[in-house]
């Protein structure tokens, strides 16, 4: 049972690491216009 549990973490934090990376880069595209905004005001 433990090597199946371990697998399947294995799994779920690969899925987990794919799914950050377009979380982050969206957020990225949004805060980077706000940023732009409050230094030109």
């Amino acid at each position: 049972m433990e090597v199946l549990g371990g697998k399947k973490l294995k799994a779920l934090e690969a899925e987990n690491a794919k799914l950050e990376m377009p979380l982050a880069d969206q957020m990225l595209y949004v805060s980077t216009p706000r940023e732009m905004l409050r230094k030109s005001l």
